[in-house]
């Protein structure tokens, strides 16, 4: 199904953004750099439970462990928030 393809797609690219954003963050040059680098986690994070959201919509996958991920992708993404949010204090 080339729905699903694109999904999945989606899926691997953003989700696994969250964590290379992350590791760069943690390797930035400045304050600054380690915030913009937070932030784009965050935005991927966001992404992420957006195209988990599509496919438990769109009934792709086993329903229980996509909301299991859904939920553990909104709780990163309240992390990431978070480590913005006082980095830029």
């Amino acid at each position: 199904n080339y729905l699903g393809e694109v999904i999945g797609r989606q899926l691997l690219k953003f989700g696994t953004s969250i964590g290379a954003n992350y590791r760069e963050a943690n390797r930035a040059a400045s304050r600054a750099d380690f915030v913009h680098k937070v932030n784009l986690a965050e935005k991927e994070a966001a992404e992420t439970v957006y195209w988990l959201e599509l496919s438990l919509e769109a009934g792709f996958g086993a329903s229980a462990e996509i909301q299991r991920l859904t939920q553990e992708a909104r709780e990163l993404l309240a992390i990431l928030a978070t480590i913005g949010r006082n980095s830029k204090k």
